[in-house]
């Protein structure tokens, strides 16, 4: 396939238009040509592109090669069965699916038909862990034994997002848990057992807007937590070794780059300034630590190489299924109040 591929959206809100969009059509081998917009011609107003009521009339119209979901998380199963039915590449947004289950029933359906499934885990791609990959990787701190990963945020108010509504796949924990738990097995594995402690803690809450979930390693521990009602610094990530340890503030530079309207193209993309960056303390210094730059045009470019040029998949669906099982056992964890163990067959 030597054009560029044919892509379309389905489900254009903020998310979509803010950051898919963007890093769609600055990668050379994507082509975004429609979206599926119930009731705007949003995208086709910023990109000229064409717009479908439905994924049934997109299908139906054979228009693109890929598709992208960016729907509400109910909706991810049933519309990515569909475009794999209809023969269509898919990248659908995080989680893949609400449950475990359904996520093994697209993988079969993609091997079969050898299409690419992927998910948008675009976190993978945060400065800030890049640069934890790093040091887990070198070793400077010395063997691990402990990792802390906040994703904390103000906002009191109950809002009429749909994440926030009375509807499946709701909640923080499917929203910040799932790149959370994403990132700790990728730098570890799956974990001996897991242990959370989920909630609402706002007025009016019907979704959950907190947790905090341990993931055990056995010689090491890691931690992750968000809050919709915290309002102080909590740092970012926080890993203890034998010889030292790390600590990073404040969040990866892109979600702001594309909030203020930035196209994600050239050089300086997610880099972050000297005194954002993170700090080492080793036993006799402390010393800032580079971030990485961050780069989620790396997520679709690396989708278009699977398609074009059969390179290996970055984020595969048996990776996803993992973290949802894990999510699936936070939840159990939660209501159960107690430890969720892999001796069990969790996951």
């Amino acid at each position: 396939m030597s054009n560029p591929i044919k892509t379309a959206i389905v489900g254009f809100g903020s998310v979509a238009e803010k950051m898919h969009a963007p890093l769609i059509t600055v990668c050379p081998d994507l082509d975004l040509v429609a979206s599926v917009e119930r009731r705007t011609n949003r995208c086709e107003e910023l990109y000229g592109t064409q717009t479908f009521r439905s994924l049934e009339d997109l299908l139906q119209a054979d228009a693109a090669d890929l598709i992208v979901i960016t729907t509400p998380n109910e909706y991810h199963f049933p519309m990515a069965k569909q475009c794999l039915e209809a023969g269509k590449h898919v990248v659908v947004d995080k989680p893949v699916t609400i449950y475990a289950h359904e996520a093994e029933e697209l993988h079969r359906l993609a091997e079969e038909r050898g299409l690419v499934l992927s998910v948008f885990h675009n976190r993978r791609f945060d400065g800030d862990f890049m640069t934890l990959q790093k040091l887990v990787r070198e070793g400077d701190l010395g063997d691990l034994v402990y990792l802390e990963s906040h994703f904390d945020r103000f906002r009191p108010e109950v809002t009429e997002n749909w994440r926030e509504k009375e509807v499946p796949g709701n909640g923080i924990t499917f929203d910040l848990g799932s790149h959370l738990i994403d990132q700790v097995v990728l730098l570890f594995g799956l974990p001996k057992w897991i242990q959370a402690d989920i909630r609402k803690q706002r007025t009016g809450a019907v979704a959950d807007d907190y947790f905090d979930i341990i993931l055990d390693y056995g010689s090491l521990k890691a931690r992750v937590t968000a809050g919709a009602l915290v309002n102080v610094p909590t740092p970012k990530f926080l890993l203890l070794g034998k010889k030292g340890s790390y600590q990073k503030f404040g969040l990866d530079v892109q979600e702001a780059a594309f909030k203020a309207g930035e196209k994600p193209e050239g050089p300086s993309w997610g880099v972050e300034s000297e005194e954002k960056w993170g700090k080492v303390f080793l036993s006799d210094e402390s010393r800032p630590y580079e971030t990485l730059p961050g780069d989620y045009r790396i997520l679709y470019q690396n989708v278009a190489d699977v398609i074009i040029k059969n390179a290996d998949l970055k984020i595969s669906i048996p990776q996803t299924i993992s973290v949802l099982k894990l999510i699936e056992a936070a939840f159990r964890s939660a209501k159960e109040g107690k430890r969720i163990s892999q001796e069990v067959g969790a996951w």
